[in-house]
């Protein structure tokens, strides 16, 4: 065994390995938000969510210019487009907290919302991907909580896929499951490159290795067109 991979060193002196670790995650974790929709007829969030939409969703704390922190929070419009409460728990500290919903264009499935605090941001900026480049997804999968898994780019500028009007998706590998919609497709150092919006499967609503994030370009062209109070 020694020398076989003694000669596999030798053929292949460079290795490739994943660029993404911890510091990917200790780059974006505290941005990166549970969000609690309270569907119609009910009082406790997730209860009688629509088919198709996880009990909790994820939302992303973005800085539209260069602040470090903002009250800002990104996530899908199916999350909340029918939600007569949203809430927001903050995995990092466990504060739980109304958020108001500024915005939503559901062509994009695309919604803004805001808090009543602050915290970390990612800065939304037009960051290009090119496939096979690492990336990760941090987001709330099944209301677990806010967790890490990381992959590659898979294609770039898929479109005409038929889950929105407008469309400009990332297509990753990295695992994505429900509860993860609006939650952060970002690169090995942090940046964020798309948000997570849908999985692509025909028989159940799971992982099956094609996953798509709004592009970063989509969600800066949405969201200039947007007067926020």
């Amino acid at each position: 065994m020694r020398s076989v991979i003694s000669l596999l060193l030798v053929l292949s002196p460079t290795i490739a390995l994943a660029d993404h670790g911890t510091h990917t995650w200790q780059n974006t974790h505290r941005s990166v938000i549970a969000v609690l929709p309270t569907w119609p007829g009910y009082e406790k969030p997730g209860f009688g969510a629509p088919k198709g939409v996880a009990p909790e969703g994820s939302g992303i704390s973005i800085a539209l210019d260069s602040e470090r922190e903002s009250d800002l929070v990104l996530t899908a419009a199916h999350v909340v487009d029918r939600a007569t409460r949203v809430q927001i728990h903050d995995s990092y500290n466990g504060s739980l907290a109304d958020a108001e919903v500024l915005w939503i264009d559901s062509d994009a499935d695309i919604a803004l919302l805001r808090t009543t605090t602050s915290r970390p941001a990612l800065n939304l900026t037009t960051t290009s991907v090119i496939p096979g480049q690492h990336v990760c997804v941090i987001a709330n999968p099944f209301g677990l909580g806010v967790s890490i898994s990381c992959g590659v780019v898979s294609g770039t500028h898929r479109g005409g896929i038929g889950f929105n009007p407008v469309e400009d998706f990332i297509q990753t590998d990295a695992a994505v499951n429900p509860g993860a919609s609006g939650g952060a497709l970002v690169d090995a150092n942090g940046v964020l490159v798309g948000m997570i919006a849908a999985i692509f499967t025909k028989d159940a609503d799971i992982d099956a290795g094609v996953n798509f994030a709004i592009s970063s370009r989509l969600l800066v062209e949405r969201i200039k067109r947007v007067a926020i109070p």
